[in-house]
């Protein structure tokens, strides 16, 4: 049956759309609610009961915080929420045009009546919410519920002046932020002494007054606004929008990239990474966190943001952190002694041999690999460069090239077809981590005869060493030794154990029996000949799954489906293949234990599509100048896909920072004077 919006204006209806519907309360108090709301004069007569049978309000009607998705098949409202988004103003433009929907007209005495009756409300109700406030505290849900039970009046002309004069600085800032326009137009060396040139915001709104917006014109000079509380409130509606998907999914990771340079200050930035609605992958920016701190301040700024700022940890079942330096991995392990179930662990856009080389502490290895980065960053500027090194290369080593590579296969030939392996297909990550044990078998070898090893490693260095003209030297202290014990003592036994111990941090318990959970994809399942037992690993998981009683009996059903399947149906070779599966709904125990390793770091976004976050923040680090950045301004450039709810932006600036009194009128300070506010502060943020 087609179901259709009873909100005025509204023309959707669910054949059309994939929006949810929700039946009007049969509850009568609230269902009055929701029928003032509407202002439908038609609906006033109508009992609850025909209105719940007969009509249907859309999720457009609705704020995002109030409606909860339990599963990826079912929507639902929270409790006592009433519907405050309508169109109740677009038909004045066209009072001739008609519609089965009218809208009720509401005179000035009614608008002021209904005022006075909410003052008397709220005061009335102010001694009880403070006798209740302990209760309240330990009861959140009806806490909320009772928040948005505030009737929705009509604004007088003044209020609508200021809305739209918000609602225009907002359009501004948020322009600013997508398409990478600095806050300062000029550098200050630019600019000829004694010229005034305005900044970028307030040139564009000066542009916007001059081409004829009124409102903005009448309120310019008079009205105080604080364009920093806007951006952190738009910064706080974009990440509450991605957090909203993340509680979604209940599965996610947290990842950080490398730390960039934001004003003069270093930062670190963070992604997060899950499933959403669609069953696709995404990987989303979240934002950047001080990173030039002490590491304990570091570690609890991060445990902080992630919990508290942007979003409780508890609603997901699992997070997973990123990050090779030493620093980072203090900073990791916060959330690890919480949230048992989070695990630390490398990302796919980094090799294994290069996060293991750029993890050692050994001082004279991380020398090296700078040095390295540097000679190739030089000769990438330019092809003839690099045609040019490749050349010489190939003079000087054409003899020695193999030899060396040789010698350096001895640590990594247990590592190379690992590493390849993690960045592969889904059944050669499922592989590789089965092939741990083995590896690191290989390793311990390694150790026991370091002896060996280090001598041949030595020999091939110091060849290399006389082909280059280079002289070995010890430091004073270490003299006594010889250079070939002073390197095994130095080098190659720091690093074979770092090796070790980090391929046992970044594959923990945890870890692998997350990636065991890919033995459900189907094609893994056809390689172990359907002879697997995941019931072992998943019930690591099972609080987390939506019919744990069902597990075993769904796991069962799930083997028997691909094993007796026609002839003529391929098996399903990647994740991203079994989460779009037409019949996967039947199986919710089986998209959640999908969705465990999907979303970890370790495995690569399969479509490119879905990996905007990291790319937008590449172009965003390489087109503006390191000193005009500014982390809100990043994040709505980002985040530019996110859909902007304007009106809300400004409402919630209005019931936080502002009141009656403070609206309008206040001559003493004026947009210029809050933007250079602004200004000094986002240089710091």
């Amino acid at each position: 049956m087609t179901n259709f919006c009873a909100a005025p204006k509204c023309t959707r209806k669910s054949t059309q759309s994939d929006l949810a519907f929700f039946r009007f309360p049969r509850n009568p108090a609230r269902c009055q609610k929701w029928v003032e709301n509407c202002r439908r004069a038609d609906l006033e007569d109508k009992t609850p009961d025909q209105l719940n049978k007969h009509y249907r309000l859309c999720a457009k009607d609705f704020e995002t915080s109030m409606i909860c998705r339990t599963s990826p098949y079912r929507t639902v409202l929270q409790d006592n929420v009433i519907p405050t988004i309508f169109d109740l103003t677009s038909h004045l433009n066209n009072p001739h045009s008609r519609h089965r929907k009218r809208i009720k007209e509401l005179s000035a005495d009614k608008i002021r009546t209904l005022k006075q009756k909410k003052f008397d409300e709220t005061s009335e109700q102010e001694p009880k919410h403070k006798e209740t406030n302990n209760s309240n505290s330990q009861n959140p849900s009806e806490e909320e519920g009772e928040g948005q039970d505030e009737d929705i009046l009509p604004l007088t002309l003044e209020e609508k002046e200021n809305k739209e004069y918000l609602k225009s600085l907002l359009e501004i800032l948020i322009l600013m932020g997508k398409q990478n326009i600095p806050l300062d137009g000029h550098e200050a060396d630019e600019i000829p002494e004694g010229l005034f040139t305005p900044d970028s915001f307030q040139a564009l709104l000066e542009c916007r007054i001059n081409s004829g917006e009124e409102v903005l014109r009448k309120q310019f000079d008079t009205t105080a606004v604080n364009t920093l509380q806007m951006l952190e409130i738009c910064e706080s509606c974009i990440r509450e929008e991605t957090h909203r998907e993340m509680r979604d999914s209940h599965f996610f990771s947290i990842i950080t990239d490398y730390v960039v340079d934001i004003a003069g200050e270093e930062h670190l930035p963070v992604l997060v990474r899950f499933v959403d609605e669609s069953h696709n992958l995404r990987e989303e920016f979240m934002g950047f966190l001080p990173y030039d701190v002490h590491t304990e301040i570091l570690a609890v700024k991060f445990h902080t943001m992630i919990t508290e700022k942007w979003g409780r940890m508890e609603y997901c079942g699992q997070a997973y952190t990123v990050g090779f330096s030493s620093k980072m991995k203090v900073v990791a392990s916060r959330p690890l002694e919480k949230y048992p179930q989070a695990v630390y662990t490398l990302c796919s856009s980094c090799a294994l041999n290069m996060w293991l080389a750029k993890s050692v502490s050994v001082m004279g290895v991380s020398v090296a690999l700078r040095t390295i980065e540097e000679v190739c960053s030089f000769f990438h500027r330019s092809p003839q460069l690099l045609l040019e090194l490749h050349n010489v290369i190939s003079v000087l080593f054409q003899n020695s090239k193999r030899e060396i590579l040789d010698g350096i296969t001895y640590l990594y030939a247990a590592l190379q077809a690992f590493g390849k392996n993690l960045q592969g297909q889904t059944s050669d990550v499922f592989f590789a981590a089965s092939s741990l044990t083995a590896v690191l078998h290989s390793l311990n070898e390694v150790m026991e005869n370091i002896e060996i090893y280090n001598e041949f490693w030595f020999e091939e260095a110091t060849n290399l060493a006389t082909k280059l003209d280079i002289q070995m030297k010890l430091p004073g202290k270490f003299r006594r030794l010889t250079s070939e014990s002073y390197y095994k003592e130095t080098l190659s036994v720091p690093t074979v154990e770092h090796i070790i111990q980090e391929l046992k941090d970044i594959f923990s318990e945890q870890h692998l029996r997350a990636l065991k959970c890919l033995s459900l994809v189907p094609s893994v399942m056809g390689q172990l000949k359907f002879n697997t037992s995941e019931e072992h690993y998943a019930d690591t998981y099972r609080s987390d799954l939506p019919n744990s009683d069902m597990l075993s009996a769904k796991l069962h059903c799930w083997r028997i489906k691909w094993k007796h399947r026609g002839k003529d149906i391929e098996l399903p070779s990647t994740i991203y293949e079994a989460l779009h599966l037409p019949d996967i709904k039947f199986f919710p125990n089986v998209y959640a234990l999908l969705k465990v390793p999907c979303i970890l770091p370790v495995m690569k976004v399969e479509n490119e599509q879905y990996e905007n976050g990291r790319k937008r923040l590449k172009a965003y680090l390489r087109i503006i100048l390191t000193d005009q950045r500014s982390s809100i301004l990043a994040l709505l450039n980002i985040n530019l896909d996110i859909k902007h709810h304007l009106d809300l932006v400004v409402d919630t600036y209005i019931k936080l920072y502002t009141s009656k009194s403070e609206l309008p009128t206040d001559n003493s300070e004026t947009v210029e004077n809050t933007y250079e506010t602004l200004k000094n502060k986002l240089s710091y943020i």
